[in-house]
């Protein structure tokens, strides 16, 4: 395992993941900077970076989507893809992360940062993608990163294998020792390090240090577990052979260190990814991508993209085959998808037209309006199975959304299918109850970039509220009422005349309706238009709202055998029902959710606070299995208490806190909330 690198089939494909802050976007422009991409090193807080290309992301210093950027090193070519660090954006690139065959995570030597970490890295353990772990900010770090490596593992289910030590010079980190290659380098400000010799000191701790990497090695590997025990020295062909082995297994985790701002520790970086890294080979592999009969290509889309004046873009990694423009394509049940018009290469937000692209490329294909993130195409006609499903995360953020103008309505709606397809961790609702359209995702920030991309874009204007809460109101007790519609204005009249009993139901049993006719007072024909007149009644009942749980029978009525009809028949329903609501005590209902909120356990007594304080109850808490450290508390809350509980949750958990809500019944409100849900209902 020489200089000469391992050889994959096509570009590698790495992600660079991490929390938000810990320095991504930098550590991508060091690794363009180092392999010639770009001449000048861009800063994240100036906006002139490849990774924050995006006006919003500019805007706000922060990576709000997945970006891709190409480059090659010592004659072999990469996709770098830099992916928000933020809770709230993250979701956006996991359909690009599928299709990647290794990721960098970026980290800081910060135990604050550990439950942001776990995150990140349970999204990697649950695709099985193979992944390194860069200790980033190494010339800030005041404690032995050994120290940060044992307080990282807690984030990890896979053990973490430290590659590199630092050497030090008083309490800056000046250079490091690579365990592998049994070498030291010293750091050189923004070029490669330079190798040094050995001092005796170094060399005792080298040997520590390499010791344990050998010996978590050796966990899964009996040959080398069985020289150790001998005080025999493995190859570095035969280290470098298991560290390739294990990451790609998920047996490992190696650890590199450095500072992206400097492009300290790049180079080698560099070299790990050429020495050890994995192709698309291996990607196609592990989603279980079939042989195509006759080297079709299959296709995976990482991502979508509606540009202002070229259309839709799907971008996509070649897994297996080459496409060129013109191809037709299928998806997995071999329903066509269309022809694609142009292809692309895509270095942040510029593109480069191309005629094909060969396997492991990551190329956008033109004009594919029925491509949809996270689809698997192929030219074959009958198709090719799905390789990876994505399933966007349950929103916890939401606005509802009207334009300023009326005549935008329809294209409003129409934009925002298209920000949907962009990222699919946001989900469009029309409610039908309140006419709100209404923009749901992963918090106030997604939200908030995601109308100013729209509005950017597409020119609309937009404002936004906090959605309505959907009240009900019930009875308490019954009462029987007449309701009589007659009306004569020359011709034939309108004559309906009704006797109805209104009961009151228990909670979840909606509207029924019976009838208890004798003698044909009321003809058997009119007895659905009465219950539809009851029904206009309910829509909106005395205070205002959606009347549910009660039983009404039709006993007792009148009609004419010229005058009546069913449309007077439905308009004595109503007006029986409107008469008869007011005396059964009408009582106003408020929607009741059952909230389950996961937290790092450290904060789990503030999550009782908040939820008490938001007149809600607790129902109790459990460890979040498979996240050491975490806590799911599970409450009844009222619906109209969560509108903004993400904000607050995420400002004592290090921004990480997330939750699940569903509905579970309605509960009686009275007092003075009830009071302010009358008085906004009346005003409205």
């Amino acid at each position: 395992m020489g200089q000469a690198g391992r050889r994959v089939e096509g570009p590698r494909c790495v992600a660079i993941v991490g929390p938000f802050g810990s320095g991504k976007t930098t550590l991508l422009e060091a690794l363009l900077a180092r392999t010639g991409a770009i001449n000048k090193f861009g800063s994240v807080d100036s906006g002139g970076s490849v990774g924050d290309a995006s006006e919003e992301a500019r805007a706000h210093h922060m990576s709000v989507e997945a970006n891709i950027a190409e480059t090659e090193f010592l004659g072999d070519p990469y996709i770098f893809v830099d992916c928000p660090g933020s809770v709230e954006f993250q979701f956006e690139s996991l359909p690009a992360l599928s299709a990647v065959d290794l990721a960098i995570v970026v980290c800081e030597p910060d135990e604050k940062k550990i439950p942001a970490l776990q995150v990140i890295l349970r999204q990697l353990e649950e695709r099985n993608i193979p992944r390194i772990l860069f200790i980033n900010k190494l010339d800030k770090c005041t404690t032995r990163v050994r120290s940060v490596v044992e307080a990282l593992q807690h984030a990890s289910n896979t053990p973490l294998l430290l590659r590199q030590i630092p050497i030090w010079k008083g309490e800056q980190a000046i250079g490091y020792i690579d365990l592998a290659l049994e070498r030291s380098f010293l750091y050189k400000e923004h070029a490669p390090s330079e190798l040094v010799d050995m001092s005796a000191d170094d060399q005792e701790r080298e040997w520590e240090a390499r010791y344990s990497m050998l010996e978590t090695l050796s966990d899964h590997d009996d040959k080398l577990m069985e020289m150790l025990l001998e005080d025999m020295e493995p190859s570095k062909e035969q280290v470098f052979t298991d560290l390739v082995k294990e990451m790609r297994e998920g047996q490992v985790m190696p650890v590199l260190i450095g500072a992206a701002e400097q492009e300290n520790g790049v180079t080698r970086l560099l070299k790990v990814l050429r020495h050890e890294g994995l192709g698309v080979g291996y990607t196609a592999e592990r989603l279980g991508c079939p042989e195509m009969p006759n080297g079709e290509p299959v296709l995976q889309v990482m991502k979508s993209i509606h540009t202002s004046h070229g259309g839709k873009l799907s971008i996509s990694r070649v897994l297996k085959g080459s496409v060129k423009d013109g191809d037709v394509f299928f998806a997995s049940a071999g329903e066509e998808i269309g022809r694609v018009s142009g292809l692309f290469h895509v270095q942040g937000q510029k593109t480069i037209k191309e005629s094909s692209a060969g396997v492991g490329e990551v190329i956008a294909l033109g004009k594919l309006d029925d491509a949809h993130t996270g689809m698997t195409l192929t030219t074959a006609k009958e198709g090719v199975a799905q390789l990876d499903m994505y399933e966007a995360p349950s929103p916890v953020f939401a606005m509802a959304v009207r334009p300023k103008e009326h005549r935008d309505e329809v294209k409003l709606y129409a934009t925002l299918q298209k920000l949907v397809e962009e990222d699919p961790s946001l989900i469009v609702e029309q409610n039908q109850d309140s006419s709100e359209t209404i923009l749901r995702g992963q918090g106030e920030m997604h939200l908030r970039v995601a109308l100013e991309r729209l509005q950017g874009k597409y020119s609309i204007n937009i404002e936004s509220h906090v959605p309505a809460i959907p009240y009900k109101e019930t009875i308490r007790k019954g009462t029987s009422v007449r309701g009589r519609h007659k009306k004569q204005s020359g011709g034939h009249g309108q004559f309906g005349d009704v006797v109805i009993e209104i009961k009151p139901l228990s909670s979840g049993e909606g509207f029924q309706f019976s009838e208890s006719i004798t003698g044909g007072v009321v003809p058997k024909q009119y007895f659905g238009s009465v219950e539809n007149g009851i029904k206009d009644a309910l829509i909106k009942g005395p205070l205002g709202f959606e009347v549910v749980d009660l039983a009404v029978n039709l006993s007792d009525g009148s009609y004419h055998t010229v005058d009546s009809s069913d449309q007077a028949f439905r308009s004595a329903g109503t007006l029986a029902m409107r008469e008869g609501l007011p005396q059964c005590s009408p009582v106003l209902l408020e929607p009741i959710v059952n909230v389950k909120i996961a937290v790092p356990n450290d904060v789990t007594p503030k999550v009782n606070t908040i939820v008490a304080g938001r007149r809600g109850q607790l129902m109790g808490y459990d460890a979040r299995p498979g996240w050491e450290g975490w806590d799911v508390v599970e409450s009844l809350m009222p619906q109209s208490e969560i509108s903004d509980l993400i904000i607050e949750l995420r400002s004592i958990s290090a921004g990480v806190a997330s939750y699940e809500a569903s509905f579970d019944h309605m509960q009686e409100l009275t007092g003075r909330q009830a009071d302010l849900v009358l008085e906004a209902a009346k005003e409205a």
